[in-house]
């Protein structure tokens, strides 16, 4: 495999955890968003990530690809949380809000996988760079 492809699964590693700490920041940010029915409340996303893998037969083709790839955003299945504040401008005849089913605690650890993830992903392209310009300095 050559070396440049270091770059193009590391970019695509990069992209992939982007589009994670988007979703994650999107739910803190609306965590805690009422609504006064169930349909309308904020529901909490997760990224779907696939991999992205060659054939071993095209290994030495310049089209074989490697990497993750992200499938899409869903919606969690979590039961949305009905607290009873029967003074809030949103509440129902009985009192109760909806509010969105995004669990802090686990946000904050995936926005901390997921940063941690990228932080790996920009020093192996760092490290590939470094052995590139060393393997071009050998020939001085």
């Amino acid at each position: 495999m050559s070396l440049f492809r270091v770059f193009d699964i590391a970019g695509s590693a990069l992209a992939a955890q982007t589009v994670r700490m988007n979703t994650v920041a999107s739910n803190m940010a609306n965590a805690n968003s009422a609504a006064s029915a169930s349909g309308e409340t904020y529901r909490a996303r997760q990224p779907v990530f696939a991999p992205l893998v060659f054939d071993a037969m095209d290994f030495a083709d310049d089209g074989a690809t490697a990497g993750v790839s992200v499938e899409g955003v869903v919606e969690s299945e979590a039961p949305l949380r009905r607290e009873y504040q029967p003074n809030h401008p949103l509440a129902d005849e009985q009192g109760y809000v909806f509010m969105p089913n995004v669990n802090m605690v686990e946000e904050m650890a995936n926005m901390i996988s997921a940063s941690r993830s990228y932080q790996t992903n920009i020093e192996v392209m760092d490290a590939s760079k470094r052995m590139l310009l060393q393997a071009l300095s050998l020939g001085q």
